[in-house]
């Protein structure tokens, strides 16, 4: 039964509209702001309530026309009806509302949210699931809190076009190759003129389907590289084509020439290049270097952001617990002629640890941990007395979390900036900069 009408507050983290009904907080996907609707409750819980939009009286103004025809049912994107001013909007408010909640950080410190030039489009790496059934093969993407696969037949608006090409040349080569259910998944990503595929493969005759693919390869354009996964990420290995991806980064000094960055397949990197872009320069701009700085990058991958800083600071130390990206960061050193740069495999934790019992002091720290947040590395980090650490997440919890850490060692929010790495999604990235000392607040 449908209640009566109810009007769509705002949004929520995890995507959903929020509304309240009899006082209680009702959250209501595929809803937004402004829309008036009458709602079917599917799920009560003790604080809060689940509906679904039984009659969408009046949309909102802020409604847009989703341009996907697997909006609402593949579990990736959640945003697509609404305008893109308003899902700016949105992220700076639950950024500011986790923040204040979760780490006490007032909400006069959170910029407004840095919009991606690309709404739709930017996304450079990918992963498709594979079915095969009665009516043929599927690629796709899994239906929202289901492992059905539904299939993507024109593409994915929010990936990079050469992915979608490399798709398209895939479905054709895929029709004729006999072992299509072995593969449950396959991975597309590009750098700046690259573009590389990982075929994930179950089956047993992994020499048969290296030749089949090497045979097709020149039928697979736009793809550089090609890759074969047996199993876990250390059974990855190329088919043929190319192994790497690059992509540039602005350099330290202006006038310079950008320093280019290369990653294998399956390592990490931003899924959005304008904004990693945006996000170096915002970690520039707080850093503020001087040219005398021992600058320690904890989480550094393949060194993206210290990398290209590593000109106007006067050293760099990296660490990253998966070899295979410190392998990779070494390399960039080399290829750019980086010389006051180091990088070690280590977790964080450990490296924290190491990096202390042997004396070391560093003027700024840049952590950019994974979704999990970075409370195993901070128990440690004030013993390498940092006056600046510069955080760069993708889950606002953990960093709110983590601001709180950080505060019991002396280190306040200054500013919290929350970038849109994921146009159509309700996720963010952001960069906040943290001082040693007296906050401004306290003063």
């Amino acid at each position: 039964m449908s209640s009566p009408s109810v009007i769509i507050d705002k949004l929520a983290f995890g995507g959903n509209g929020v509304c309240r009904i009899d006082g209680k907080v009702c959250f209501v996907p595929l809803s937004c702001p402004g829309d008036e609707v009458r709602l079917t409750v599917i799920a009560e819980k003790r604080s809060y309530l689940t509906a679904r939009i039984a009659e969408l009286v009046t949309p909102s103004s802020l409604r847009v026309v989703p341009p996907c025809p697997l909006f609402g049912t593949c579990g990736g994107c959640s945003w697509q009806h609404i305008a893109y001013s308003q899902q700016l909007a949105a992220k700076r408010s639950i950024h500011a509302e986790t923040l204040w909640r979760g780490g006490r950080v007032e909400g006069e410190r959170v910029g407004e949210t840095v919009a991606s030039p690309l709404e739709y489009g930017y996304r450079n790496r990918v992963q498709f699931k594979l079915h095969v059934g009665a009516t043929g093969l599927k690629i796709g993407f899994f239906r929202n809190a289901t492992h059905v696969v539904d299939d993507a037949a024109q593409g994915c608006p929010v990936a990079a076009p050469a992915i979608n090409e490399a798709l398209s040349s895939l479905r054709s080569v895929l029709a004729s190759f006999a072992e299509v259910s072995a593969i449950p998944q396959i991975n597309i990503e590009c750098g700046d003129r690259e573009t590389v595929g990982t075929i994930n493969y179950i089956g047993n005759n992994h020499d048969s389907v290296i030749r089949f693919f090497q045979r097709h390869f020149h039928e697979l354009v736009p793809l550089t590289g090609l890759f074969l996964q047996t199993g876990r990420k250390s059974s990855l290995q190329r088919v043929c084509g190319e192994g790497y991806l690059a992509y540039a980064m602005p350099a330290a000094a202006p006038g310079s020439p950008p320093t280019t960055l290369t990653f294998r397949p399956g390592g990490f990197s931003q899924v959005n290049s304008p904004q990693n872009r945006a996000v170096l320069e915002l970690v520039r701009r707080m850093a503020a270097f001087r040219g005398h700085e021992q600058l320690l990058d904890l989480y550094c991958g393949n060194g993206n952001f210290s990398l290209p800083l590593a000109g106007g600071v006067a050293s760099v130390t990296g660490v990253e617990g998966y070899g295979d990206s410190i392998a990779t960061a070494q390399d960039n050193c080399r290829l750019n002629g980086v010389s006051n740069a180091e990088y070690v495999c280590a977790d964080a934790a450990e490296g924290v640890a190491r990096l202390a019992a042997a004396g070391r002091r560093f003027d700024t720290v840049i952590l950019d941990p994974p979704r999990s947040g970075a409370a195993e590395a901070i128990t440690g980090l004030s013993r390498l007395k940092p006056d600046t650490i510069i955080y760069i997440s993708c889950d606002s919890s953990t960093l709110a979390r983590d601001c709180g850490l950080l505060a019991g060692q002396g280190y306040h929010v200054a500013e919290s900036v929350p970038l849109d790495m994921f146009p159509q999604t309700f996720h963010l990235e952001s960069v906040t900069l943290l001082h040693r000392g007296q906050s401004e607040a306290s003063a």
